[in-house]
């Protein structure tokens, strides 16, 4: 059984390299193992990234919840959840 849903999943190994330079998972499985690994996390707004990334010390200051959204680690999901990667 996974960790991530499928959605995550598939969604990470198509936008992977918007994060790194080359592949890091090439299945589901290894996605999944990846993202546990990073402790990936997937929150429902805007507004949790922000909270999430100031909780981790991540210098958002000044910056928009667009300009948040945009931030390379956050991968927006079909379902307009999102997938934020610790890098």
């Amino acid at each position: 059984m996974y960790h991530y849903d499928e959605e995550c999943l598939k969604t990470f190994l198509e936008k992977q390299k918007q994060i790194y330079k080359e592949n890091v998972a090439e299945t589901l499985e290894e996605a999944d193992e990846f993202l546990e690994d990073c402790m990936a996390i997937v929150v429902n707004s805007q507004k949790e990234i922000k909270a999430y990334f100031d909780e981790v010390g991540v210098d958002v200051q000044g910056m928009s919840l667009n300009d948040i959204e945009n931030c390379d680690e956050v991968i927006k999901l079909p379902s307009g959840r999102y997938l934020v990667v610790e890098v």
